[in-house]
């Protein structure tokens, strides 16, 4: 790969978009959160539920006003692109989009969550495994440095806790759009082996307990209106609270890509990112059925 990578990013209809871009390319952009080594040459626009073409009219302004041209061809957005960042806040639309980028035979990285259904989640698995493609997808949360060093203060966990916003999604599961922050954490402090999960409605929210194969257990609290994250991991010896500094997750989570976008390792392998989707998917069945659903 090149010294600097130019990326593509597909889907203009989350906030995500703009702030990705906005460490790479805004003049304004404060030191601590510019990121370096990648530029995005194009990002594709199109329709979806989750935003009206008034915001899409301002978020194409915005990035053109930082030299990043917005088009509603796919082929002239990637044109020149050595890899893609797939920022399309619908996940009902990730499957779709994602077939047009393995075609392009690029690192790949796909913005929470993977899928909007354990289904499509494994049909973008098995294209990637399928094509050997470099993908990744993760929630910005998975990197925040308070999590990680809980897990590095208190390994092999025996508990885990998490909290995150419950927010409204326009369309599709609330729970998968939006918990995907909270199962993320969970993920990544607990592993994989989730075997079934139980949701509760509370009048705050949904909270969500998850038994393991081994006899583990997480627990993920999600509420309504308090965009807070956090939680505590719990091992034999020690209980780690943290809580999540979102002041800085877009660049922490930058860096971290820059070098998978480069040709590097992935820094969430697609198994880890396919067990959240499985939780999610679960979760949102024992929501609607009131019953413990198997992952």
């Amino acid at each position: 790969m090149p010294e600097v990578t130019k990326v593509a990013l597909i889907g203009l209809d989350t906030s995500h978009t703009i702030e990705f871009a906005r460490r790479t390319a805004a003049p304004d952009c404060p030191p601590d959160q510019k990121v370096e080594g990648i530029k995005v040459v194009g990002c594709l626009r199109f329709s979806t539920p989750f935003q009206s073409e008034e915001g899409l009219d301002g978020r194409q302004k915005q990035l053109e006003s930082w030299g990043i041209p917005v088009t509603m061809d796919f082929a002239e957005a990637t044109a020149g692109a050595d890899a893609i960042m797939m920022t399309i806040n619908d996940p009902a639309y990730h499957l779709e989009y994602f077939k047009k980028c393995a075609e392009l035979g690029k690192p790949i990285f796909i913005d929470k969550p993977l899928a909007d259904s354990i289904a499509n989640g494994k049909a973008i698995y098995e294209i990637a495994k399928a094509k050997n493609l470099p993908v990744t997808s993760a929630s910005s949360l998975r990197f925040t440095p308070a999590l990680l060093e809980a897990c590095e203060a208190a390994p092999e966990p025996r508990y885990v806790s998490t909290y995150g916003p419950l927010g409204t999604a326009p369309a599709g599961s609330s729970i998968i759009w939006y918990g995907v922050h909270a199962f993320e954490m969970l993920e990544r402090a607990a592993g994989c082996g989730a075997e079934t999960v139980t949701s509760m409605t509370t009048k705050a929210g949904v909270v969500a307990v998850i038994d393991y194969v081994d006899g583990r257990q997480g627990v993920v609290e999600l509420c309504k209106e308090s965009y807070h994250y956090g939680g505590c991991v719990r091992n034999k010896s020690k209980a780690v609270p943290y809580v999540a500094d979102t002041s800085k997750i877009y660049a922490d989570q930058m860096r971290i890509l820059i070098p998978f976008l480069k040709g590097g390792e992935t820094p969430a392998p697609m198994e880890d990112a396919l067990e959240v989707m499985a939780m999610l998917d679960a979760a949102e069945r024992s929501f609607q059925s009131g019953q413990t659903e198997k992952v």
